[in-house]
């Protein structure tokens, strides 16, 4: 279902080639954003050398369905495991990633699990949203009934950033069928962590991490919860707006070595902004920030859990066993592998299964 035209890629091409550059950041860093020297380098990549239609081809690689749920049309790989009794697993991605980001673990996951891997709604190929009110909770409660759907009444929930933020919203909610989430990112409140008294260097260290981002880092998500549509109209008339805005956050969040596709490599860096290109998606999936932020992330409500957690270094912002243990209360697996940051499927798949399998299995049947 996936298709790439002819004159789509014509487009893509032509606007990158006359692309109107600003001129360059006053600084030797990124501390202003994305330099143009870099920016210049990747574009013309994207416009010369990289290949177009790799993106259908990787996704081809896999079944790729379109079902409505709850008026909704929703996008989502459905790959069955060999094994009959292999337990479902729906695994869902974040701003500003994609389903692309699970595209090197879903044949190795598959061999235990029956894997469901959505596009959010306004992300790729699943419907936009045309009437506010499609929130992380109104989400997860189309994923319970979309795994229902499926023919899964007793299913596991995983996922990173966004799909973190869905998943412990379903262990809220408690639907009948979720026996338990594994996720990749957590989020403490302050308040209560300050109340823990004396800290070790490392958790001190983890909350200046946070203090960074909210100051210096965060900028993006306040626009996107405040104003998604006045920033649309730059990203999507503009293919090398869309490409930094995204891949800004691919340098930030990423164990790299001082560029982005150090973290993935250049050609997986494009295939995921290809996603957000293709589909003309920049205001859709920020509206997920209009919809939830203050709901979903300023809260704190707490976590019933059963919950899994991988605290994967290089992470936005991570918490000790004890911090998460304040707003979970059945945690049942804290994992710290060695390496990988916020996306931690496409930048470590390695570590990102065995992560996954172990926080499943100390989840109940």
């Amino acid at each position: 279902m996936i298709e790439i035209t002819d004159a789509a890629v014509e487009d893509l091409r032509r606007r990158l080639k006359h692309t109107r550059w600003p001129d360059p950041e006053s600084v030797e860093d990124w501390s202003q954003g994305v330099p143009l020297d870099y920016q210049r380098e990747l574009a013309e990549y994207w416009e010369k050398e990289y290949d177009m239609r790799r993106l259908e081809r990787l996704l081809g690689r896999f079944p790729n369905f379109k079902t409505e749920v709850d008026g909704l049309g929703i996008h989502y790989i459905h790959v069955q495991s060999p094994k009959a009794d292999a337990r479902p697993l729906i695994m869902t991605h974040g701003w500003p990633g994609s389903v692309v980001e699970f595209l090197e673990v879903i044949e190795p996951l598959s061999e235990d699990f029956h894997l469901v891997v959505p596009s959010l709604p306004g992300y790729g190929w699943s419907d936009k949203p045309a009437a506010a009110g499609t929130g992380v909770q109104r989400i997860g409660r189309l994923w319970d009934a979309l795994m229902r759907q499926l023919g899964y009444d007793r299913y596991y929930a995983q996922g990173g950033d966004w799909g973190a933020v869905l998943a412990w919203t379903m262990s809220q909610q408690q639907p009948e069928g979720l026996a338990g989430v594994h996720v990749n990112l957590m989020l403490c409140d302050r308040k209560v962590i300050g109340q823990l008294g004396d800290r070790t260097a490392e958790e001190q260290e983890q909350l200046d991490k946070l203090k960074r981002y909210r100051s210096q880092d965060s900028g993006y998500a306040k626009e996107q919860a405040s104003k998604p549509q006045t920033l649309s109209y730059g990203l999507a008339d503009s293919p090398a707006g869309q490409l930094a805005w995204v891949i800004e956050k691919f340098y930030n969040w990423t164990d790299n070595r001082g560029r982005p596709e150090d973290a993935i490599g250049r050609d997986a860096l494009l295939d995921n902004v290809m996603v957000y290109w293709l589909t003309n998606t920049a205001a859709s999936s920020a509206r997920l920030y209009w919809e939830s932020m203050v709901a979903s992330l300023g809260s704190f409500d707490p976590i019933p859990g059963p919950l899994a957690y991988s605290k994967f270094p290089h992470e936005i912002f991570t918490f000790s066993e004890r911090f998460v243990k304040t707003r979970v209360e059945n945690l049942t697996y804290y994992g710290e592998p060695a390496a990988g940051g916020h996306f931690a499927a496409f930048e470590q798949p390695g570590l990102f299964v065995d992560e996954l399998k172990a926080g499943i299995e100390s989840l109940p049947d």
